[in-house]
């Protein structure tokens, strides 16, 4: 079973990049049929998927944040990474990383509190 932490800066400030990492252990984000995800949760409001790093390497985004994201990988360090740009305060949020498999379904980071403040 996989586990993933998250890090980054918990505060940000309106219209800085928000950067995130996520470090997997107990299997490769390279092994196939691994997908790896960014959801982000805002007070008070749902889960809110933002996009996905398949084990290939191919990403997908969310139509909504797609011109604000991007997801990229670290083979060497077994890690991916969430980029979102030109934030505001409506991006306060817990943001989690998340792997899936057919086999062993969804596993969750713990999350992580993101504040957009200036």
């Amino acid at each position: 079973q996989v586990q993933l932490q998250e890090s980054g800066p918990g505060l940000v400030k309106p219209s800085q990049t928000l950067s995130l990492t996520c470090t997997v252990s107990g299997d490769s984000i390279t092994t196939t049929y691994y997908s790896w995800s960014w959801i982000r949760q805002p007070p008070g409001k749902g889960l809110e998927w933002m996009g996905v790093i398949a084990y290939d390497g191919s990403t997908y985004y969310s139509p909504s944040l797609k011109s604000r994201t991007s997801i990229s990988r670290d083979t060497s360090k077994n890690q991916f990474s969430l980029q979102l740009s030109s934030v505001t305060p409506e991006d306060t949020a817990v943001y989690y990383c998340a792997s899936r498999t057919v086999v062993d379904g969804t596993t969750w980071s713990q999350g992580t509190q993101v504040t957009v403040s200036s």
